[in-house]
């Protein structure tokens, strides 16, 4: 893969140019050092010449021979000769040596000559080399320095000249490299001042087209979402997603709640004598009355099971809950006026029934249909309750829920449970998610699914994500450097300000090397819905180091755009399309749509609840980066986990020692 360079084009120009311009004075400089050695050399070795010619003519003649040392030492000592020897076969004839100090001798010039004019006698002499006692003078080398400095001044303003030159390319760039790291959208337009400027618009274009395509690919992936899973008339799920939903449901452990169906009678009638139009009319004023009803229940599922039926799932509610939901329900939907041939008090019939853990859910179905008919049969708007065995579910009140969480939040009883997250690639441990445990009166334990619903009705969410939060940043800091964690934590706590400040503060007081080893996550649905509020706690997550992950992805059907929008790390599918995915095309659908959806971004795809070999074959052919459920392995106490932990520790430690 191709990198980008780490140097900026104008400093490579720069330097290049300086090393050019330096190399270019280094070599006049050493050329004209050796230039000028030579030319003192070329000097002294004519000028000696002279020297020892006028010596020869004076010899040859008598009378300057016997004056030889009168004028001689005048001579030589103008011409920095500091020994002289005039010899023959018989021996010397004349020596001359001077009074100078000479520090290195090595330095001396020695010549060796001989005598044209008088044959058989020779010279050796020894002399300084020019320019010996010569120090530098400003006056003397000003030229020369005038030239450096003029050279220097004009490599300043070139590069400053240069810089100036390139200041649009280090502006396009820079503008390259933020693009590279992911801030499309703050440099979606450059700077006038780019340069060249026809790649700067050429960039421009591209990256506005790249925003067109990745919204359409966004709005392509919510329409195929939509009508794969849900109804487009009323918005609410279709049988198909309602069905994957119960599936999931009555397959999860300690699991219970209810199914109600309600239809409207005579829709046949209605839609021969009125029209499609008003058919369509009333099916959505019902699908808004029941839509507005179900709000207040979390994990709720309405849907349009048929043309003229609707079905409501409602998991982790009691036998008095449901009968009280579905009273008002009846009541909300007689307040509506059927057209004709309506009858005004026989128009709307609801059946219900309960389930647990282990059902079949063509069996809940039927018994559902069996329960509406008899309501049917009664002649009015009424519901039918289907009459079944007492099972086992824990019908505690509000109240009842209170005082056990008050109860289990001030001793701080709270237990932690884990699940590894396995990555697809080499199975290796991605991260570990940690799942929030209580245990009740009778000393029974009680699934997050089951008391977090009272949680967040008893107001009770910042309390606990607290103490969720505390103890998961104290057990991570006794963990292997090589362990990571993952907490859930409600959006609802993250839209409080206190929360919020408690969360920074304690994130502040904790290493950056633990917090790197430390994920969140966040229901789908309900991060979309508070987009807005949740942007910069995500930054300030991310900016201290953390991991963000959204959970829940797919049980309800949102656009995609917010994991560009707050930079995702992971998204975890929802079980119920992992649930038999190797049989339910829509939901592989689903999946390929969430993995597009990725594509240009950093987020990766967890699958959660798998169960068997053969979805685990599925999701890997599809592309997802991990998986997460009891195929890989169970939930398990994350107290266990640590002694674990510790004695795999101890058992290294001391095979280590006896080595």
């Amino acid at each position: 893969m191709r990198k980008a360079s780490g140097m900026k084009l104008t400093n490579r120009l720069v330097t290049f140019v300086t090393l050019i311009v330096i190399c270019a004075i280094f070599v006049i400089f050493i050329g004209g050092a050796l230039s000028f050695r030579k030319l003192g050399q070329d000097y002294l070795t004519h000028y000696l010449d002279g020297v020892v010619e006028v010596i020869d003519q004076e010899l040859a003649d008598p009378q300057g021979s016997q004056a030889i040392s009168r004028w001689l030492p005048k001579l030589l000592k103008a011409s920095n000769v500091v020994e002289l020897d005039v010899s023959s076969d018989a021996g010397v004839i004349y020596s001359f040596r001077g009074l100078q100090k000479i520090n290195d001798p090595n330095i001396l010039h020695q010549g060796h000559y001989q005598l044209e004019k008088n044959s058989g006698f020779y010279i050796d002499l020894k002399s300084l080399p020019p320019y010996t006692e010569f120090t530098y003078s400003l006056g003397a080398m000003s030229s020369i320095s005038l030239a450096i400095a003029m050279i220097i001044m004009g490599l300043v303003w070139g590069m400053n000249w240069l810089r100036l030159q390139l200041y649009g390319s280090e502006l396009l760039e820079e503008r390259g490299r933020m693009i590279l790291a992911g801030r499309v959208e703050d440099y979606e337009v450059g700077d006038e001042k780019e340069w060249p400027a026809t790649a700067s618009l050429a960039l421009d274009q591209m990256v506005a087209e790249l925003k067109d395509a990745r919204q359409e690919r966004s709005r392509f992936d919510t329409f195929i979402r939509t009508h794969t899973f849900l109804d487009q008339l009323t918005g609410a799920a279709n049988r198909v997603l309602f069905d994957s939903r119960l599936e999931s449901a009555v397959q999860d452990q300690e699991t219970h709640g209810a199914v109600i169906l309600i239809r409207i009678a005579d829709w046949d009638e209605l839609l021969a004598e009125k029209g499609k139009e008003a058919a369509d009319e009333l099916i959505h004023d019902v699908g808004m009355i029941l839509s507005n009803l179900v709000q207040r229940y979390p994990d709720t599922v309405l849907s349009r099971y048929f043309e003229a039926e609707f079905a409501i799932m409602l998991p982790q509610q009691s036998a008095k809950d449901v009968r009280l939901f579905t009273n008002q329900m009846l009541n909300a939907l007689e307040r509506l006026v059927p057209p004709a041939p309506l009858e005004l008090d026989n128009w709307c019939h609801i059946g219900m029934t309960s389930f647990v853990s282990g059902e079949r859910r063509g069996r809940i179905m039927d018994e559902a249909d069996m329960a509406l008919r008899s309501a049917q049969l009664q002649g009015s708007n009424n519901w039918f309750a289907f009459k079944k065995e007492q099972q086992t579910e824990d019908a505690r009140g509000s109240v009842r829920w209170r005082t056990l969480l008050d109860a289990v939040l001030d001793a701080d009883a709270i237990q932690l449970h884990q699940q590894p997250v396995i990555s697809a690639s080499d199975g290796h441990i991605l991260q570990r998610e940690l799942l929030a445990r209580i245990r009740d009166e009778n000393g029974l334990q009680i699934k997050a699914s089951r008391f977090l619903p009272a949680v967040e009705q008893v107001g009770f969410t910042i309390r606990m994500d607290k103490q969720v939060v505390s103890q998961a940043l104290a057990t991570l800091k006794l963990m292997p450097s090589s362990e990571v964690f993952s907490v859930n934590l409600n959006v609802a706590s993250l839209l409080e300000r206190s929360f919020v400040r408690w969360l920074r503060d304690e994130l502040l007081q904790t290493p950056r090397t633990v917090l790197n080893r430390l994920s969140f996550e966040v229901t789908e649905g309900a991060l979309v819905k508070h987009l807005d509020a949740m942007r910069p706690i995500a930054r300030m997550m991310i900016g201290l180091g953390c991991k963000l992950v959204v959970d829940q992805a797919g049980r309800t059907i949102v656009s995609t755009h917010y994991i560009k929008d707050l930079n995702i790390d992971y998204i975890k599918l929802h079980r119920s399309l992992v649930r038999e995915i190797n049989l339910r095309q829509e939901n592989q659908l689903f999946v390929r749509s969430m993995l597009g959806a990725c594509g240009d971004s950093r987020a990766k795809v967890i699958a959660v609840g798998v169960e068997n070999e053969k979805e685990w074959d599925v999701l890997k052919s599809l592309g997802v980066y991990a998986g997460q459920g009891r195929y890989f392995s169970p939930e398990m106490s994350l107290e266990k986990h640590l002694i674990a932990d510790r004695k795999e520790t101890s058992s290294v430690f001391h095979n280590n020692t006896k080595k």
